[in-house]
């Protein structure tokens, strides 16, 4: 499975990256206000749907952009095809190709492929968390002393809800943040050490699907609630170290969900 996967991944990003070489004329439409879809995200979705199809006939396929596919096996693939839009068209290189399963209830394998950093991250249950082959390290401890966040809204999520989020975080949290605009990268950012977690406020199932398991092999935590939950939910939710999660609790609660966009 895993190598099937990696294979689908690596061909959905080149598809990705020769349509970011030529931005100029790839046709950008709006899902709503800063809320962007590219032919780029159509056609790799679409791409990853034919080899899924192909390779697991059996499974279910659940995409950002509308493909979905009923399956008889209770496996379904979560496919975001390029998450950061919005960084993909203004050229920069913080998007990623995001494949997930979504199995017995819960996420298990990822595969995110970051194609203009040339990465290929992958982790799940029974595999081991690499980049490029590479393992990466578990989990290290808390410093207070430095604390740091990602954060990430949805465009409809209500300006007031962001800026008590941010207040929580700068005042009673007392960490710095920063927002890359990809709610992957900004998870693989805490795969890697770069941030001690991540709170997302209006995020997809598919812009979680491949990097929650990516991040549990390596012992971080999240406050999702997977049974309480559906891949159609909108997730305000934290993951990070279990000292960052005991931190965020009063403003991130466990099974904490969007009721509503804007």
């Amino acid at each position: 499975m895993q190598a099937a996967i990696e294979a689908i991944a690596h061909e959905a990003g080149e598809l990705a990256l020769s349509h970011f070489h030529k931005l100029a004329s790839v046709p950008v439409e709006s899902k709503g206000h800063l809320d962007l879809v590219t032919a780029a995200d159509k056609e790799v979705e679409a791409l990853v749907t034919s080899r899924l199809r192909v390779a697991f006939p059996d499974d279910g396929i659940f995409g950002e952009e509308g493909n979905a596919v009923e399956g008889t096996s209770g496996r379904t693939w979560v496919i975001d095809p390029i998450d950061g839009t919005f960084n993909f068209v203004r050229g920069g290189d913080q998007w990623a190709v995001s494949i997930g399963l979504y199995e017995d209830g819960a996420p298990t394998f990822g595969v995110i492929n970051v194609p203009v950093r040339k990465q290929l991250v992958v982790g799940g249950e029974g595999v081991p968390t690499s980049i490029n082959g590479v393992p990466l390290a578990l989990a290290k401890g808390f410093d207070r002393s430095r604390a740091s966040t990602g954060v990430g809204f949805h465009p409809a999520i209500p300006t007031d809800d962001r800026l008590q989020m941010l207040r929580f975080v700068i005042d009673d949290a007392r960490m710095v943040f920063r927002c890359c605009g990809s709610a992957t990268l900004s998870l693989l950012e805490v795969a890697t050490g770069e941030v001690d977690g991540y709170i997302g406020m209006g995020e997809s199932s598919w812009d979680l699907m491949a990097a929650m398991p990516i991040l549990t092999q390596l012992g971080f935590g999240s406050t999702i609630d997977w049974s309480t939950s559906t891949l159609a939910s909108k997730f305000k939710f934290a993951c990070g170290k279990p000292e960052f999660l005991e931190l965020v609790s009063p403003a991130v609660p466990r099974g904490a969900l969007i009721t509503h966009m804007g």
